[in-house]
């Protein structure tokens, strides 16, 4: 990945997330952007989140960026100027959920350990 794809990845990133707190604040506030993977052309942007709760909390995050995803790149848009500004594909990504699980097993391990 080149320099700039990687700083407007960032970028972008960082605009999603202003906006999403900015406007959408109540229903987003268990959602974080953990990354932006813009393609090389700046046609497509894969957007991932991750969600704090439960399977139907992740479904309702689903159902909402259906809802607002137009309008939040719509305004990240007229932030943010490029020749060709990507078009917005939101996925869950459960990487922050295994990391917590993971956590868990590490301090289950550590106390184990401990009384020993």
């Amino acid at each position: 990945m080149s320099q700039r794809i990687a700083r407007i990845n960032e970028l972008l990133r960082r605009e999603v997330s202003e906006q999403m707190r900015r406007y959408y604040r109540a229903e987003t506030a268990a959602i974080t952007i953990s990354e932006v993977d813009c393609s090389a052309d700046l046609r497509n942007a894969r957007i991932y989140y991750s969600v704090l709760g439960d399977e139907e909390q992740i479904e309702a995050s689903r159902r909402l960026f259906y809802k607002i995803g137009k309008n939040i790149r719509q305004r990240v848009s007229r932030q943010v100027i490029l020749k060709y500004f990507p078009r917005f594909t939101f996925n869950y990504d459960p990487s922050l959920e295994r990391g917590a699980e993971i956590n868990e097993i590490l301090d289950q391990l550590d106390e184990a350990n401990g009384e020993q």
